[in-house]
């Protein structure tokens, strides 16, 4: 299967929660680490001028961007300051799928928090049990307003959780609050910090190594499946990387309810092939998902319908600040389709195609890093691309901070009663309770 980054992106910042050594524990910058930093650079830059799917950049000066890069490297103190000038680079795309993958370093560390957007707010989704943050006080439901001075907006935050979690983690954050009740209050948390045991060969052990070894992801990202009565279906898919008989086996479970709720709150996106699987079981028909257009050319990705099992009942498809690429392609094709509903809040924004290019450095004592990079931009069958617009659903439907606080879920309650059924808020908040990794 292939991968679309961003699915990338987000489970190193949600679930890896940082794989670069701390500033308390950062060492200066010898001259090998330099020239290794600005290898990184140029072999990526090299690769950003020859495949990056817009030839004129966005307008940016590639070229004089990556030059500049360079020279802040040459007078860069530490490591981290060095990988964040690369990072930096990469970011001034303004391109949800191109980004660094700096070398993993043999830490985990965790702040013990999650958070969302819903609306323009930023809350706090939940909290890590026996985490610092928990010990001082953090509840889900509390807004937060801002950290460590920064104030929190839904174009910036994941430069926010890439600075923190991925780039340059901090030994602790400060938090400045606001709970259900309005009041507002200011606490300093630490973070867990996990020293991983020293691995020499690297070769099988890159970020998504890290996550898959760390997290037991093959269990945390199992689609999940839930009834209300006799007649609603809620299927759960928390990212695509599904094979195609996984999909029919979903799909024929939907079969037996006359209406499905397909929930990808959450869903970073994943494999295109899976995503293909997904269409071609809900529509009777061929469907262009969309129009990959890149630097050369521009070539139609269309999903088959398949050839029995197609799901034809009622459909409605659950989205949120956090639904991302594919998990957005899906939705949109629902609403030009007119194939059902999509409920909850506006989606990432965050649709692109790219290919994940991965390096090595040195020869006894290897340094892996990559980096993702966007080849194709996805124009749908409006003609628009959802990159930095997302999905508006259609009918707006957003859980308060009280939501949060009490652990209800009013999206998918109002989800099922649309399709006939009854789900308090309360009772649709315990159908499928968040599971945290394990910490190793």
């Amino acid at each position: 299967m292939r991968w679309h980054p961003i699915c990338i992106r987000i489970l190193v910042l949600t679930t890896l929660t940082g794989v670069l050594t701390c500033p308390a524990r950062s060492q200066q910058l010898s001259s090998i680490d330099r020239d290794n930093a600005i290898s990184m650079l140029d072999n990526i830059s090299k690769e950003i001028q020859k495949h990056y799917y817009d030839a004129k950049f966005h307008g940016i000066d590639w070229a004089a961007t990556a030059r500049d890069a360079r020279q802040k490297i040459k007078s860069s103190t530490s490591l981290n300051m060095a990988l964040a000038h690369i990072a930096q680079a990469m970011v001034s795309l303004n391109d949800s799928h191109t980004f660094f993958l700096p070398p993993p370093r043999p830490y985990i560390h965790n702040y013990g928090y999650q958070t969302r957007m819903i609306g323009e707010q930023c809350f706090i989704l939940r909290v890590r049990p026996g985490s610092d943050a928990e010990s001082k006080g953090l509840k889900a439901g509390d807004e937060l307003l801002a950290l460590d001075g920064y104030t929190p907006h839904r174009d910036t935050i994941w430069k926010m959780e890439y600075r923190y979690n991925v780039l340059r983690p901090e030994p602790g954050q400060t938090l400045v609050l606001r709970d259900p009740q309005g009041q507002v209050r200011k606490i300093d948390i630490m973070a867990k910090i996990k020293t991983l045991a020293r691995v020499e060969d690297f070769s099988h052990y890159g970020i998504g190594d890290y996550v898959r070894r760390d997290e037991n992801e093959e269990h945390l990202l199992r689609a999940r499946w839930a009834e209300v009565g006799d007649d609603v279906g809620i299927l759960k898919i928390p990212v695509f990387m599904f094979d195609q008989a996984e999909v029919e086996s979903m799909m024929s479970r939907a079969g037996k309810r006359p209406a499905l709720i397909l929930d990808l709150r959450g869903n970073p996106g994943g494999a295109v092939d899976t995503l293909k699987y997904l269409v071609g079981g809900l529509f009777e028909k061929d469907i262009k998902i969309a129009d990959r257009v890149g630097r050369k050319e521009s070539k139609p990705e269309v999903a088959k319908a398949w050839n029995h099992g197609v799901y034809t009942g009622k459909l409605v498809v659950l989205v949120d600040s956090r639904s991302a690429s594919a998990s957005e392609l899906l939705a949109r094709i629902v609403q030009l389709e007119k194939r059902g509903m999509v409920l909850g809040d506006r989606s990432s924004g965050s649709v692109m195609e790219a290919r994940r290019y991965e390096y090595t450095l040195g020869q006894d004592s290897m340094t892996f890093y990559g980096a993702s990079i966007t080849e194709s931009d996805l124009i749908m069958s409006d003609g628009n691309s959802l990159e930095h617009h997302g999905v508006t659903p259609d009918e707006l439907v957003l859980p308060t901070a009280a939501d949060l606080a009490a652990g209800r879920d009013p999206v998918l309650s109002r989800a099922v009663t649309l399709l006939g059924g009854k789900l308090s808020p309360e009772d649709a908040g315990k159908l499928f309770p968040y599971e945290w990794p394990k910490e190793q």
